[in-house]
């Protein structure tokens, strides 16, 4: 069985990583000053924190039925069935949209839309999970459910240099973020599937850090059970701050050597709550369904 894996640009995968993995992205739309751009085919990452340092009014949209169904038909022609991992249903309607395409022919039974609650580096390695349980012979329903089955076996811890852009976005009030900013209060948000709440509040970078780790190791000890992370994936993730990011990712590794690790830069999507300067974690159990080294 043929099957083609589809997810979406918010999870950081460039048009040509897709082209050399073999897997397939949707371009994910942005509304910049009211005119629409496609990230990595019209809107490069750089041209996004440009307009953003300029104040261009910056949002995220998602791709129209007939941008999914006209993938969709192309990849029918030769393959098999379809597995598509889009951006977090708490975060876009994506998935929804793709639940009710799926339903109708020619795509039911061939096309299976997953949400197992994926953000940025996250939903990346969703992608390469789908793609390796499809080449040991799982086919769509199966790798749907195992990713969705598995939704909880990451989280994400993230800080932010400024309160300006979740103010903007509506993640906390002009009169929390005037007195954060007064305070010089530096939030720790968790992202926890399908939701972005606070976590902690903290008054420097370096609490920021310690924080985060702390709470990624409560995270291996329990939600994992993995404490010392020989069995997951620890991922560093960051807006425009990507020398504090490498610091990180060492202080991580010194913390848990058995681990894998992988750094990106966090998806736009995410970019736009966040601003630039953000720092990003992730702990999350590898597949069981998997063979590892």
């Amino acid at each position: 069985m043929k099957i083609a894996i589809v997810t979406d640009s918010h999870s950081g995968i460039s048009q040509q990583e897709a082209a050399q993995l073999g897997l397939y992205v949707l371009p994910a739309p942005f509304i910049v000053n009211g005119v629409q751009f496609y990230e990595d085919i019209s809107l490069t990452a750089e041209d996004f924190y440009q307009k953003m340092a300029e104040g261009a009014e910056l949002s995220t949209s998602q791709c129209s039925p007939a941008e999914i169904t006209e993938l969709w038909d192309k990849l029918l022609a030769d393959h098999d069935q379809i597995v598509c991992i889009p951006l977090s249903s708490g975060l876009t309607g994506a998935y929804q949209t793709m639940t009710m395409l799926a339903a109708d022919e020619p795509y039911a039974g061939r096309v299976f839309p997953v949400d197992n609650t994926s953000v940025s580096v996250t939903e990346r390695q969703a992608a390469l999970n789908a793609m390796e349980l499809a080449r040991l012979g799982y086919d769509g329903a199966s790798i749907k459910r195992i990713l969705e089955d598995t939704r909880k076996d990451s989280l994400i811890f993230i800080t932010v240099t400024t309160l300006k852009y979740l103010k903007k976005g509506g993640r906390i009030t002009p009169a929390a973020a005037a007195l954060g900013t007064l305070l010089r209060i530096k939030p720790v948000l968790k992202i926890d599937g399908d939701k972005l709440d606070a976590f902690a509040k903290v008054r420097t970078m370096s609490q920021a850090k310690e924080t985060m780790l702390a709470a990624i190791q409560d995270c291996l000890n329990n939600r994992l059970s993995d404490p010392e992370a020989e069995n997951s994936y620890i991922m560093i993730a960051h807006t425009q701050n990507e020398a504090m990011a490498q610091e990180f990712m060492q202080e991580a590794k010194e913390r848990w050597p058995k681990a894998d690790f992988y750094m990106a830069p966090l998806a736009l999507a995410i970019a736009c709550h966040t601003g630039p300067g953000a720092l990003a974690i992730v702990a999350e159990r590898k597949l069981r369904e998997l063979p590892h080294t």
